[in-house]
């Protein structure tokens, strides 16, 4: 029974693989469209800092303030009772 349902699996995703591949046409890129301006292409720092570092710097900096603005008092954690035995 589980081989059916494995079976049956792979089919589905499968098929809808090869209808997202055939959908998809990577050569209509090559065309452009009415409307298009594209700008000058980044340079290799230039993508770095803008897909790598920006995220970790917005990350940090929202970390950050999550810390300085937290106002708990109690952080450590609490002990459990400890029970006796009878």
């Amino acid at each position: 029974m589980d081989n059916k349902n494995a079976l049956r699996a792979g089919a589905l995703v499968a098929g809808t693989t090869l209808m997202m591949l055939l959908m998809t046409s990577p050569a209509l890129a090559l065309t452009r469209d009415d409307g298009d301006d594209p700008g000058n292409p980044l340079g290799v720092v230039d993508t770095l800092g803008l897909y790598v570092v920006a995220p970790i710097a917005l990350f940090a900096v929202i970390a950050g303030l999550v810390m300085v603005l937290d106002r708990s008092s109690d952080r450590a954690p609490k002990a459990k009772p400890a029970k006796t035995k009878v």
